[in-house]
């Protein structure tokens, strides 16, 4: 990697948990540059404007989430190891000192909505991702005889997301992991629910 781009990595390192933690709205150019130790113009020379750095410096995170699940989903083959990921990989966010504001998704959702069509793009292809791996893996489960015939995929990946993104939300909120730990407990069992009875219950935290 060239000393350039090592710069650019540092800079959408650095970016990305500024405006995790403080939105687009709420960051400064001089935030950014309090942060990366550069100029504006420093900055401005790798990236042309704050909403081009607020792209990839979202992208960037996102990545370090995706790089994370696919480590975790190594070897889980079963519907419910494989779900039981998705909790694993939000679990890790909220304990992630590069992602200090919380999920990115979130937290761009949240903010952009309609002022940010850049950005709220964005955060919709990934909820879309989420929620396509999670429909994905209860039809492939269903169809194995894994799952229980009548689970609803649109309905498990809702419930997943939401309440993980929810406790993410109240964690922060409060200062306390202790709902994101609830959450966990809470989905472990549900997630356990859907497997069907003819087949093995699989799913576990320490897996």
């Amino acid at each position: 990697m060239s000393k350039g781009e090592q710069t650019r990595q540092a800079i959408l390192g650095e970016a990305a948990q500024v405006f995790s933690i403080s939105g687009y709205a709420g960051t400064s150019m001089d935030a950014l540059t309090r942060a990366t130790g550069l100029t504006k113009g420093g900055i401005y020379n790798h990236f042309g404007s704050k909403e081009a750095l607020a792209l990839e410096a979202f992208d960037f995170a996102r990545q370090l989430i995706q790089e994370r699940f696919n480590e975790i989903i190594q070897d889980r083959h079963h519907p419910i190891d494989r779900l039981m990921a998705v909790v694993l990989v939000f679990r890790s966010i909220i304990y992630d000192p590069l992602l200090q504001g919380g999920c990115p998704v979130l937290n761009t959702a949240t903010e952009a909505d309609d002022t940010n069509p850049a950005l709220r793009e964005r955060a919709q292809q990934a909820s879309s991702q989420w929620r396509t791996f999670i429909t994905q893996t209860v039809k492939q489960g269903i169809e194995e005889q894994q799952l229980q015939p009548e689970t609803k995929p649109d309905m498990v990946a809702t419930v997943l997301i939401a309440t993980l993104e929810g406790a993410i939300m109240l964690s922060k909120l409060y200062g306390d992991l202790i709902y994101m730990d609830q959450a966990v407990e809470h989905l472990s069992c549900y997630v356990q629910s859907l497997g069907n009875e003819s087949g093995s219950q699989r799913g576990s935290l320490n897996r």
